[in-house]
């Protein structure tokens, strides 16, 4: 029988910290309290907190910011190694990857959305057209994006929804490397909007055509800017 392994201080004070996080109690976003703070909260030394809180920075559940602070940036160390992979994986692999999930979340949301995601999905491609009038990327990508995390999040799937926004930086980096708003919103047909038909009429299969074909331009238009 192996003996009990003894647990440091510093393993007990990472313990606590991550449970602040995990329960909600520091959501992402919120600034972490001062080294001096968490110090006396928590009745140990400066330095075990030191070590611990680079301790959850190193795992990404924590951002240390030069003379501001440490915040939450994340709050589920599984979410953040599966971020990491997908940031670091083939455009191919991506678009592989990607393709599979957005017919599957396409398909779930027509079978289960409500009105209000229905709803939310509208205001997003709404926004999403005043952007591409605007000639405003930044906009554009942030609505854009939306859309296609609405469509997973009205799966109503939480698996799924967390491997979707997985790839949020990707479609990000996808979308500025076209860097012409122009050729993105003139797309024909404009494919966002018959998902958007499909989901909200409980068409499964129709969705999952519409999500091939958005995925079938950007693509297109990828080949094209790389030849």
């Amino acid at each position: 029988m192996e003996r009990v392994a003894r647990t440091s201080i510093v393993d007990v004070v990472v313990a606590r910290l991550r449970d602040q996080i995990h329960n909600g109690n520091w959501p992402v976003g919120t600034k972490v309290p001062t080294e001096a703070k968490l110090v006396e909260a928590l009745g140990v030394s400066r330095p075990s907190v030191r070590e611990a809180v680079r301790a959850l920075v190193q795992v990404g559940l924590l951002e240390s910011r030069q003379g501001d602070g440490t915040y939450v940036v994340a709050d589920d160390e599984a979410a953040v190694a599966l971020q990491q992979a997908v940031d670091a994986a083939d455009d191919g692999e991506v678009l592989v990857v990607r393709r599979a999930l957005d017919v599957l979340a396409a398909q779930q949301a027509a079978r289960h959305r409500t009105r209000a995601d229905v709803a939310a999905l509208r205001a997003s491609l709404v926004a999403r057209r005043a952007a591409i009038a605007d000639s405003n990327m930044a906009a554009f990508i942030h609505h854009d994006i939306a859309f296609h995390v609405g469509v997973a999040r009205a799966a109503h799937n939480g698996l799924l929804l967390m491997l979707y926004k997985s790839f949020e930086n990707s479609m990000r980096d996808s979308i500025l490397q076209l860097n012409c708003i122009a050729e993105i919103g003139g797309l024909h047909p404009e494919f966002h909007e018959v998902l958007l038909v499909a989901v909200e009429r409980g068409d499964h299969r129709g969705a999952a055509r519409a999500a091939i074909g958005v995925l079938d331009d950007h693509e297109r238009l990828l080949y094209a800017v790389g030849s």
